[in-house]
C-alpha cells in the first residue's frame, strides 16, 4: 500500500471503472466467510475481475473468501460485489483491509452493505440467523483513520460514528424481511476464537455477536461519507455458550446452507435503496 491510501484508492476505482466499462457504481457489497455463495442469488456479473485486477487488495487465505470483484446490476443500481475480504489477522494493515470499501466509495458508491459470519453471544440469536447491526465495539486495538492526516478535500479523521448503522438503512431492510433482529457487533483481531471470559466480558459490555471483521471497513466508510448497513449471519454459539467446539470449517458451512435466502435477501434491500 502507498504512504496515501486515499490516492491507491482512487487508483483502483480508476482501474474498476476502466475494466467494467462503468464509470461509476452505487453500492458496494462485501460478502464474509461463507456468503460468497450468496453472490449467485444477486444477478448475473456484468463483468468479473480478481482483486489482483485493480491492485491493493490481496488474495485472502481463508476459506470461505474468493479474490473476485463483481459489477452486477440490480434494480437499476450498479453494485460492486466483494467475494472476500482482507482480514487484519492475515496479517495486513488497516489500510489494505481498508482497501476495497475505500476503492468502492472512490468509484461512486454512497451505500455500503458489510457483511460477516459471526458467533451468537445473545442467545436470543441462532445459528443461521442474519442479523442486522445496529452498533459496534471495535476491540482490534487498530484503525483505519490513524496515521497523516487525509489530504485536502477528504474529511478530518476525527470521524462521528454515532449514527455509524443508520437507523434509515435497517428499517428499509426490515421492509422486507421483517422478522430481523438486530444487535451489537464486537470486532476482535482474532484469529483464534475468543475464551469463555472474553465473551462473559463483551456480554457484559453490550454485545450480542463477536466476529473478527467489519469494524474497520465501517469506520472507513463512514469517514467517507457512506451510509452503512452491516448484516451477521450467526454461524454458531460463541465460546462457553454451546457444548460443541467451534471450528471455521462449520462457519463456511452454515453459509452455503443459508446462501439463497441471504442473496435474496441482499438482493431486495438493494433494490429498495433510495
Amino acid at each position: 500500500m502507498t504512504l496515501d491510501p486515499f490516492a491507491a484508492a482512487a487508483a483502483s476505482a480508476a482501474q474498476l471503472a476502466q475494466l467494467t466499462g462503468k464509470s461509476r457504481h452505487d453500492v458496494a457489497v462485501v460478502l464474509g466467510s461463507g456468503w460468497s455463495a450468496a453472490a449467485g442469488a444477486l444477478g448475473p456479473a456484468d463483468a468479473e475481475l480478481t482483486f489482483a485486477d485493480f491492485g491493493g487488495v490481496p488474495a485472502p487465505t481463508v476459506a470461505g473468501h474468493e479474490p473476485f470483484v463483481r459489477s452486477v446490476g440490480i434494480g437499476g443500481r450498479d453494485a460492486l460485489v466483494f467475494l472476500g475480504r482482507a482480514h487484519l489477522y492475515e496479517g495486513h494493515s488497516p489500510d489494505t483491509v481498508v482497501h476495497g470499501v475505500r476503492t468502492a466509495i472512490a468509484a461512486g458508491c454512497q451505500t455500503v452493505v458489510l457483511t460477516n459470519a459471526a458467533g451468537a453471544i445473545d442467545l436470543r440469536l441462532r445459528p443461521g440467523q442474519p442479523v442486522l447491526l445496529s452498533d459496534q465495539l471495535n476491540l482490534t486495538g487498530v484503525s483505519p483513520l490513524t496515521g497523516p492526516p487525509p489530504p485536502d478535500g477528504y474529511p478530518s479523521r476525527f470521524t462521528d460514528l454515532t449514527a455509524l448503522y443508520p437507523v434509515a438503512l435497517r428499517a428499509a431492510a426490515r421492509a422486507h424481511r421483517p422478522d430481523l433482529a438486530e444487535a451489537v457487533y464486537a470486532g476482535l483481531p482474532g484469529p483464534q476464537y475468543e475464551t469463555p471470559a472474553e465473551i462473559r466480558m463483551l456480554a457484559a459490555a453490550g454485545a450480542g455477536l463477536v466476529g473478527m471483521s467489519t469494524v474497520l471497513e465501517a469506520i472507513a466508510a463512514k469517514h467517507l461519507g457512506a451510509a452503512v448497513l452491516g448484516i451477521s449471519l450467526v454461524t454458531n454459539l460463541a465460546a462457553g455458550l454451546s457444548a460443541q467446539p467451534i471450528e471455521h470449517a462449520e462457519v463456511v458451512s452454515a453459509g452455503a446452507r443459508a446462501a439463497a435466502s441471504l442473496g435474496e435477501l441482499l438482493a431486495s434491500i438493494i433494490r429498495g435503496l433510495r
